[in-house]
């Protein structure tokens, strides 16, 4: 009798030891960053611990007629732990399986055939039978029948597909991962017992999987917790991902920085294996770049450096490269090329302004010896000659492709821009704020151009409004004045018209260069009170 319930209360201490295993390993699974293995992992838990719970039922219960409700219960539930198996597996491996409606809907659909085999067995008896037996202890026997090793045959299979999923990924880092192997085998050693329970009645015929699920999960969030989220780091990237431990040490790698870097080796500095390397690393940007001269020429990769911390003894950092070469070469040459502009445009504006600022002083002396009609007009032909080479010279530096932008918001530039113009008795009104992507510096002389188009136009009193397009793919400017015919809206955006006698006609058509070299579009239309309005399109614009 003691030794009947012993081995009862030893049953009952496995089971009831992986259900507190599995329950009490959710706080530490909740704290995983990445979402599809944090998600996976606690279904899988989850599902393993009420499993557990089930076994625990099935012993305990006084009577057949229970033992037989848990032990259905268990069935159903031990059958769903293989779908957060396989998403666990596929979202920590950076598979999209998991993610796939179809996938999702066909496991559905196999889940709901299957369960209703087993509910229906008291009907065919094809699935199980159950019989009353006393050794190892009095309990409840279940002899499996076809319908139940195929099922099981089928839920081994699709397991076995996780386990080539994280094999695999195992194999592809460039470290040590034989704990993890070794976790990943405990999942699979219940399989030896339910061999024993078949061909020895000494072991009760009842699924052992629960427990390595549960040693799986004390071993991953537990004791090998580092190993666990780094591997998943190293091998789901397609980039070059290297590990450095608090003191700099190289710690992991996958085969992606091993192919770029052959001399990498754990435990050496970042120094010491890729020189240059270390020194991009104490740039005080996030986004580096590094250069790097291989075999075919240079390369140059962004850093992307964030922090682990994986456990609460060490802090780790990752470093992911990614190749940036063709990005950095086009913006090499698009700074070359405006330099080289930039560098002619100052030298004409040198040249021209010279000999332009000396004809402007002789004619206002003589202008104070002498105030005659011919120096007048030769005096207001000079300041024409003035604004033409400040418009010239802005239409072809604000036409330069753009290299790099930034987020800017609305409202400021805008401002920024109505502070710079002369509008007295004018007003603006920034309606609807928003943030994108541009060149600061020439979204501002846009602006700038805008206001003035609208001051020159619409009188000393104009109310000029600004704000973000319904749709948020752009901003408007609009005002109160005049407006433009419907004929000449697309003639006031080109070069030379203009309806003023002493105006450039460059001034939309600088505004018109800037649109152009955001690679924007731009409209003329009228505003709601019959004045101009100008809405600037083709831009991701968020609130």
């Amino acid at each position: 009798m003691f030794i009947t319930n012993l081995y009862l209360l030893g049953y009952l201490l496995v089971f009831g030891t992986a259900a507190a295993a599995c329950f009490g390993s959710l706080p530490r699974a909740r704290a995983i960053d990445h979402e599809g293995t944090r998600q996976g992992l606690i279904g899988l838990l989850l599902t393993s611990g009420c499993w557990s719970l089930a076994h625990l039922g099935f012993l305990l219960a006084p009577t057949v007629e229970l033992k037989l409700v848990f032990y259905h219960v268990g069935l159903f539930v031990g059958l769903s732990t293989v779908g957060p198996w396989l998403y666990f597996c596929s979202a920590y491996t950076g598979r999209n399986l998991h993610k796939s409606a179809p996938i999702r809907r066909a496991a559905i659909g196999v889940f709901v055939v299957i369960s209703l085999v087993k509910l229906t067995n008291p009907l065919h008896h094809r699935y199980f039978s159950s019989e009353v037996l006393f050794t190892p202890f009095p309990h409840l026997s279940i002899v499996s029948q076809e319908l139940h090793w195929l099922a099981m045959g089928f839920a081994y299979a699709l397991s076995i597909v996780g386990y080539f999923m994280l094999f695999e990924l195992f194999r592809q880092v460039g470290h040590d991962t034989t704990p993890l192997l070794g976790l990943v085998g405990l999942t699979g050693l219940p399989i030896v017992l339910d061999g024993l329970a078949f061909v020895s009645p000494a072991v009760l015929n009842i699924t052992y999987e629960p427990l390595g699920v549960a040693a799986f999960a004390v071993g991953v969030l537990f004791v090998f917790v580092d190993n666990f989220q780094t591997v998943q780091l190293t091998g789901e990237e397609d980039d070059p991902v290297i590990v450095l431990d608090e003191g700099g040490l190289i710690r992991e790698f996958n085969v992606q920085a091993t192919e770029l870097f052959p001399e990498l080796e754990a435990g050496e500095t970042i120094e010491s294996t890729v020189p240059g390397l270390g020194e991009s690393l104490d740039d005080p940007e996030n986004d580096a770049v590094f250069e790097f001269e291989s075999a075919g020429g240079f390369r140059y990769y962004r850093l992307s450096i964030r922090p682990l911390t994986t456990d609460r003894s060490r802090r780790k950092r990752s470093i992911t490269l990614t190749d940036v070469t063709e990005r950095e070469e086009h913006r090499r040459e698009l700074k070359r090329q405006n330099d080289t502009l930039e560098q002619f445009a100052s030298m004409v504006s040198h040249d021209l302004r010279n000999p332009l600022n000396v004809a402007q002083g002789r004619v206002a002396f003589l202008r104070e010896a002498e105030d005659d009609e011919h120096l007048t007009a030769t005096a207001r032909a000079l300041d024409r000659m003035q604004v033409l080479i400040e418009d010239v010279l802005a239409l072809a530096r604000q036409g330069q492709p753009i290299a790099e932008r930034e987020d800017v918001r609305l409202s400021v530039v805008a401002r920024d821009a109505w502070d710079v113009i002369e509008a007295d008795g004018s007003t603006l009104t920034v309606e609807r704020d928003g943030t994108f992507l541009a060149d600061v510096t020439r979204l501002q002389q846009l602006f700038e151009n805008l206001f003035r188009n609208a001051n020159e136009h619409g009188g000393d009193d104009v109310e000029i409004r600004v704000g973000v397009l319904d749709g948020g793919d752009g901003f408007f400017v609009a005002d109160n004045g005049v407006g433009i015919p419907v004929e000449d809206r697309e003639a006031v955006l080109e070069s030379g018209f203009s309806t003023l006698s002493d105006g450039t006609g460059l001034g939309l058509a600088i505004v018109t260069e800037i649109v152009a070299a955001h690679d924007w579009g731009i409209r003329v239309t009228s505003s709601d009170s019959g004045g101009a309005r100008f809405e600037i399109v083709d831009i991701d614009v968020t609130e």
